[in-house]
C-alpha cells in the first residue's frame, strides 16, 4: 500500500479542493504515483429563479473536463500519469466506488469546514469518505488565514 501508486483525489474546483489536489500533487511526485483526478456533477437539474437548466445544459457551462485537464497539466509536463474522472451522483458514494474500482491506495480530499446548522443539513462529503472507504484517507482542512505552520 505504502508508498503510495495510485491516488485518488477528488475536486469540486473549490479552493480548498485546489489545495487537496495540491496535496496529493507532492505525494504523487515524492512516489511517482498515479492520480486520479476526480469530479462528480449533481444528479438534479439546476434552477435559479426562472431559469431552470437540463444536465447536459449545465455541464457545458462548467467545462468540467477542461478545469480537470488544466489542473492536471503541470503534473503530466513533469511525466507523471494523471487520469481525469467525470462521473454523476452522490458524491461520497461515486468517489468511494471509484476508489474501490481504481484500487488506489489513498484518498486525499478536502473537507468544507461546515460547522453547525449547515454541517447538520448538508453533511461532509469528506466525513462520509472517511466512513466508508476501504483504503487510507487523507482530510486537508481549508487554510486559516494568518495561521503559522510552525508547531510549538
Amino acid at each position: 500500500m505504502f508508498p503510495a501508486k495510485k491516488i485518488l483525489c477528488p475536486t469540486d474546483f473549490s479552493e480548498t479542493s485546489i489545495q487537496a489536489f495540491s496535496n496529493a500533487a507532492e505525494i504523487a511526485l515524492h512516489n511517482q504515483a498515479r492520480i486520479y483526478l476526480v469530479h462528480v456533477l449533481p444528479v438534479l437539474a439546476y434552477t435559479d429563479g426562472d431559469v431552470m437548466m437540463q444536465l447536459p445544459e449545465c455541464e457545458r457551462m462548467l467545462h468540467p473536463q477542461q478545469r480537470l485537464e488544466k489542473l492536471a497539466e503541470p503534473l503530466l509536463a513533469k511525466g507523471l500519469k494523471v487520469e481525469t474522472v467525470i462521473t454523476r451522483g452522490d458524491p461520497a458514494s461515486e468517489i468511494v466506488r471509484i476508489a474501490k474500482q481504481k484500487a488506489v491506495d489513498i484518498i486525499v480530499i478536502a473537507t468544507c469546514g461546515k460547522t453547525g446548522w449547515r454541517h447538520l443539513a448538508f453533511g461532509s462529503v469528506a466525513e462520509k469518505v472517511v466512513r466508508t472507504a476501504t483504503c487510507p484517507v487523507l482530510s486537508i482542512r481549508p487554510a486559516v488565514q494568518g495561521a503559522s505552520s510552525t508547531t510549538p
